[in-house]
């Protein structure tokens, strides 16, 4: 995985990380079990909103004490990646679409704030994107409302020149699944270019919704993908689908691993976590355990955004050229400290070595 010979800090050019995503502005809040039964929602999960949940998000609001953070999986890990980084400013680009509204105006100014290099496509037609974020114990239920995230076009922002030369400036690119149901043709652009060019390209699996649902445009991107995340319900959906007819997470890693691939100079990497549990990642024919940093349940305060925050800790140690092993220590470091903090917020500095 080790990039040309350059050394020390000067690894970590600015626009290096590049993701795309749905930035969405999360409404958190503790609710209770009549809420979620109400909305018909399970404690643990992340659904799209449907028309059912579409007064939910007005619910939230006057019902509970809310809090306001600047979301979206690929967006969190960007954030994360770049505050494990420090310096410089703005090795993280991120590119997503808003509305031109006062929740757009909030993301661009927590981007700002994050030191990302925020490249919003601003539309008229919807309102920025919203999930509502629903805390019971350390479950949440996530209910995502695209709106403006869903209006990405490649045609108006990613194929513009100024854009596309921040994408050929990045070496690591990372995708959430949950875009698959925005623009593929966006994501197979990107992980075109990272396949010909010998760059990393990596993606997530998000959700159990994208294998069943989004499974061909999964499966699209799937031979460009260097390194796969996802967490042990995600993975186990995966192998449903996929009929690898195992349960067992470590084949299902293993058989992953062994899609089809496109660039032959990387052997694809398999990332799986599972909460609690160790972390297992392949590497050539054989599959390791990390085991997470412990954690006492009481200094939990809300797990939304734990593996946005893995991701986005393995990503700032991958971009610097880093060993894998090193990349998942930093995974498991920066989802401890997002995990005694509401929302996917964090201190000043991290203290990662």
């Amino acid at each position: 995985l080790r990039g040309g010979g350059e050394v020390g800090k000067d690894r970590c050019c600015p626009n290096s990380l590049f993701g795309m995503g749905n930035p969405l502005l999360d409404i958190s809040a503790v609710v209770d079990k009549d809420f979620l039964e109400k909305y018909g929602l399970k404690p643990n999960d992340q659904i799209l909103a449907e028309d059912k949940h579409k007064a939910l998000f007005e619910e939230i609001v006057k019902k509970f004490k809310v809090e306001y953070h600047a979301g979206g999986a690929t967006q969190n890990s960007i954030k994360i990646a770049q505050w494990m980084i420090q310096d410089p400013h703005k090795v993280c680009t991120f590119f997503g679409c808003i509305g031109e509204d006062k929740f757009g105006e909030i993301l661009k100014q927590k981007a700002d704030e994050a030191h990302v290099d925020a490249y919003y496509y601003e539309q008229t037609e919807e309102p920025t994107g919203t999930c509502a974020a629903c805390i019971t114990g350390d479950n949440r239920s996530l209910v995502a409302n695209l709106a403006a995230a869903n209006c990405y076009k490649k045609d108006k922002h990613l194929d513009l020149k100024e854009n596309w030369k921040l994408v050929e400036k990045a070496k690591v690119y990372y995708i959430a699944g949950f875009f698959l149901t925005v623009s593929l043709e966006s994501i197979l652009k990107v992980a075109k270019h990272a396949s010909e060019n010998n760059k990393l390209f990596t993606l997530n699996l998000s959700a159990p919704f994208i294998s069943q649902f989004f499974k061909d445009a999964l499966m699209e991107v799937m031979p460009y993908v260097d390194v796969l995340f996802g967490n042990e319900t995600e993975a186990a959906t995966f192998s449903k689908e996929q009929g690898f007819q195992t349960e067992d997470i470590e084949e299902i890693a293993k058989k992953a691993e062994a899609l089809p691939k496109v660039n032959k100079k990387r052997p694809r990497i398999v990332v799986f976590t599972q909460g609690k549990d160790g972390t297992i990642m392949t590497k050539g024919d054989k599959v390791e355990t990390f085991p997470v940093l412990k954690i006492d349940q009481k200094d939990i305060v809300d797990t939304n955004g734990a593996g946005d925050a893995f991701v986005g800790g393995f990503l700032s140690e991958l971009v610097q050229d880093k060993e894998l092993e090193q990349c998942v220590k930093a995974g498991h470091y920066a989802a401890n400290v997002i995990i005694r903090r509401a929302g996917c917020t964090f201190p000043e500095k991290p203290d990662f070595h």
